[in-house]
């Protein structure tokens, strides 16, 4: 990790207000909880087959995975095309399963088996740092194997989580997606970490949208940043 990353910390009022738009949203949608949890190596490639879909196509994909092979050596040694072919609803699946492949060659060759729970016993910064050097796991899908998967606390940041921390001013303004994994695991404690990762996607999915914002409809219009702009533009 980036030394200089480290020493960007949100003071006591921004904090302060993160945990109100976490306690609203809690009272808005409630506590949700996760999807079935996977085992790590699950995981892993479900979030790579989750990039640049949505939930659906990934699952789909990820069962016609597991129908069609026995286990992960089978998909490793598949011919790439036969992988493709499983994966394909997901989309990208030309760029994602020999990505796949590669990743499940190189785990196999550095541990001599496929599976993933060693991780637990790297410590979070650790296992985030060997997780991150594959090509195609960038630090949502990192984030998401450990805390859903590991039970190492870690906020992941997707395309939504970025839109609407920008919006209500929870992140400074030209922050990128790196960054803002780290600035938010500082603005909620680790039980946090997973219901607001959920509960700020819905906002991003069902409310907050990257071009027709419905904010009548937000329970968290007056703590938000970009709402007070349009009133003053207005």
């Amino acid at each position: 990790m980036n030394p200089k990353r480290q020493k960007l910390k949100p003071d006591k009022q921004l904090i302060k207000k993160a945990q109100k738009d976490y306690q609203i949203l809690e009272t808005t949608f409630g506590l949700p909880e996760w999807r079935q949890p996977l085992s790590a190596l699950d995981e892993l490639v479900s979030t790579i087959l989750s990039q640049n879909t949505n939930d659906v196509n990934r699952d789909v994909a990820f069962n016609r995975l597991k129908e069609r092979f026995p286990d992960w050596e089978t998909v490793r040694d598949a011919l790439e095309e036969e992988v493709v072919e499983a994966i394909r609803p997901a989309g990208l699946a030309n760029q994602k399963a020999p990505r796949m492949q590669a990743i499940l060659r190189q785990i196999t060759k550095e541990r001599g088996c496929l599976e993933l729970e060693f991780l637990s016993e790297l410590g979070r910064e650790r296992a985030h740092a060997w997780l991150s050097r594959f090509k195609g796991v960038g630090p949502k899908t990192a984030a998401i194997v450990l805390q859903f998967s590991l039970g190492i606390p870690a906020f992941p940041v997707d395309t939504h989580i970025y839109r609407v921390s920008g919006r209500l001013g929870l992140r400074p303004e030209k922050m990128g997606v790196e960054d803002t994994h780290t600035w938010l695991e500082q603005l909620f404690t680790p039980n946090q970490y997973g219901p607001g990762h959920l509960n700020f996607i819905r906002m991003g999915r069902e409310i907050c949208h990257a071009h027709k914002p419905e904010c009548p409809r937000c329970p968290l219009i007056g703590l938000c940043d970009y709402y007070q702009r349009l009133q003053t533009v207005n």
